[in-house]
């Protein structure tokens, strides 16, 4: 992963994508980058079915750049999710015409799940919602973060 200066100009509109196991949550921000609206998850299912949905989503919005959720661990390694999602990110990055970040997600699902039940949410409302919600938060920890954004190379890397 290229590592690239937080103050550098992220182009928006930015779709936001949360890999959960069984769905995908997506959240998307404005043109200026200021609101940020979650969409309805996408069920989990195949690689194509995903790239389809994901540039469809990318058209309908005409965003510019996609974010993805890193699930580190909570020490900051690298665990099974994690990597799951980095090979993602780069099939993403070699099949879309927008670059691809990807965004540490820590404790994201935690406070997506805090942020429904402040807004009233309860139960079964909450478990529909997470996903996206916490495409929310990591949208909204791209957008305004000071470190250094994770850019996924658009090209093969061979070693």
């Amino acid at each position: 992963m290229e590592r690239v200066n937080a103050k550098s100009v992220i182009r928006a509109p930015v779709v936001a994508i949360d890999l959960g196991e069984k769905r995908v949550g997506i959240a998307v921000s404005d043109a200026l980058s200021i609101s940020i609206t979650r969409l309805d998850a996408l069920p989990r299912t195949n690689w194509k079915q995903l790239l389809r949905d994901v540039d469809n989503l990318i058209q309908r919005f005409d965003a510019q750049t996609v974010v993805i959720g890193l699930p580190l661990r909570l020490n900051g390694s690298t665990g099974d999710a994690a990597l799951e999602a980095q090979r993602t990110a780069r099939k993403f990055a070699l099949s879309l015409a927008v670059p691809v970040y990807l965004q540490d997600e820590r404790l994201s699902s935690v406070e997506a799940e805090q942020n429904l039940r402040e807004e009233g949410h309860r139960g079964s409302s909450v478990s529909a919602l997470v996903d996206s919600e916490a495409a929310a938060v990591i949208l909204r920890d791209f957008i305004e973060s000071s470190q250094e954004r994770m850019l996924v190379p658009a090209v093969e890397q061979t070693l």
